[in-house]
């Protein structure tokens, strides 16, 4: 009897020591799933903030290229200077001396000055392109030609940086790029109302310049639009076609399988590898326009090319195989079947696909580089085959300029593509909530 008592006495204890060792296995496993937990936690939020920092920094520079200094003048718009002839000629009106007309309105504003070192210091205050202000103003209504207009003229960038705070004043009374008799100057015009920070159109509707307070993204703008037309008209129809015999058509083989690998492969090459095809190939062989959206458009086709067919196969996978076999019981051919009752139901996500595709080329800038699109524009584009510049490569431009007032309008330009590129995946998101089918 003491034996079987010792027995299952033993028995217990071994069976306490094993659930002690499974809590203990599983106190372990629960503590190492919990910084698991916190480990991933801590990594998305760490990626939240320093996204949010980038945001945050690009956000506080470039909101400031929102507004421009500008300068109010009393320009006296003299007949005998703007169209001595009174005929209200436009080429004449246009080739008035308007620069003059903005020194005598300086000139009046301080009599004081009068040496010529001092007048050129002060004429240094406003933008070069003032004169071209006050000239569009008069072409546009030339019933002012002879009255005293006061016209708000862009300062010069300098002014601006030292409105903005972006410029320290110094021990003898001046300022980075401005002499102290030109800070003392625009002191006076602050006092008298003269001079402050206006909303700046300029931004959005001008080209680029040498000039920053001159510099726009109109005309990168709609270089990009005729790129992304370009690409979207050569990468959607091929894509989508070749997903489709791809997917339903193609026998598979040895071949199918080396045209997928190759496609796969394709859309892991470097952007740059394709800005070099199009420069050796489209520009070099086939002789098309240097810089022109036609050849962007086709560089960044066939780099997107892959992606669209990438994502059109798997939306014609998603698609089950019933609704095939359905229509092909009721007799319809394996056109039918597909181009009427697969391809409709898989359109959404090929249109996500082709949307996701078109906003990374959107924000491409290698491929544009290589074919010359990093080229001075300061024309907008009329057409596909216009010399033209992109919105990322007008950045690339920007951030290479030594002028500070430059900076504020590379992370404003950067603000606009980002919201461009929002828009565009936000327009998948929809179409993919929208159209998308639960099967």
């Amino acid at each position: 009897m003491n034996s079987s008592v010792s027995g299952a006495q033993a028995e217990r204890a071994d069976r306490a020591r094993a659930i002690d060792t499974v809590r203990a296995g599983l106190a372990r496993r629960y503590a190492r799933e919990r910084r698991f937990r916190f480990l991933g936690l801590l990594a998305v939020v760490t990626s939240f903030v320093f996204v949010g920092l980038l945001f945050i920094s690009i956000i506080a520079t470039g909101y400031q290229a929102i507004w421009q200094t500008r300068i109010r003048l009393m320009v006296n718009l003299d007949p005998e200077v703007i169209d001595p002839e009174g005929k209200r000629d436009p080429a004449a009106l246009s080739a008035a001396d308007y620069g003059g007309l903005i020194k005598s309105a300086l000139f009046e504003m301080f009599p004081e000055v009068t040496a010529r070192t001092d007048k050129r210091a002060l004429t240094d205050l406003v933008s070069s392109g003032a004169a071209y202000e006050v000239r569009q103003r008069v072409i546009e209504d030339p019933k002012l030609i002879g009255t005293k207009e006061a016209v708000w003229v862009t300062a010069n960038d300098t002014v601006d940086m030292l409105m903005k705070g972006h410029a320290e004043r110094n021990a003898e009374g001046g300022a980075a790029g401005l002499q102290a008799k030109q800070v003392a100057w625009i002191d006076e015009m602050i006092r008298t109302g003269r001079i402050e920070k206006r909303f700046n159109s300029t931004f959005f509707t001008a080209g680029d310049s040498r000039e920053p307070e001159l510099s726009g993204i109109w005309s990168a703008t709609v270089g990009s639009f005729y790129t992304l037309l370009v690409t979207l008209l050569l990468a959607f129809p091929i894509g989508v076609a070749g997903a489709i015999y791809l997917e339903e058509f193609a026998p598979k083989g040895r071949w199918t399988d080396l045209i997928e690998v190759n496609i796969n492969n394709l859309a892991a090459v470097p952007s740059i590898i394709f800005g070099l095809l199009g420069l050796a190939v489209f520009i070099g062989f086939v002789g098309l326009p240097r810089s022109s959206p036609l050849v962007g458009g086709i560089v960044l086709g066939l780099m997107t090319l892959p992606v669209i067919i990438v994502a059109s196969r798997s939306a014609l996978k998603a698609v089950p195989p019933s609704i095939r076999d359905g229509a092909l019981g009721v007799g319809a051919s394996k056109v039918q079947a597909v181009f009427h009752h697969v391809v409709p139901l898989a359109l959404p996500g090929m249109l996500t696909g082709a949307i996701i595709g078109m906003a990374r080329a959107l924000g491409e800038t290698a491929p544009l580089l290589m074919i010359g699109m990093v080229a001075f524009i300061a024309d907008t584009p009329g057409g596909v085959m216009d010399p033209a510049t992109g919105l990322p490569v007008q950045i690339y431009l920007w951030a290479d300029s030594p002028e500070r007032a430059f900076m504020e309008r590379t992370s404003a330009a950067i603000m606009v593509l980002l919201v461009f590129m929002v828009l565009m995946n936000s327009v998948a998101i929809v179409l993919r909530k929208r159209f998308e089918r639960r099967w």
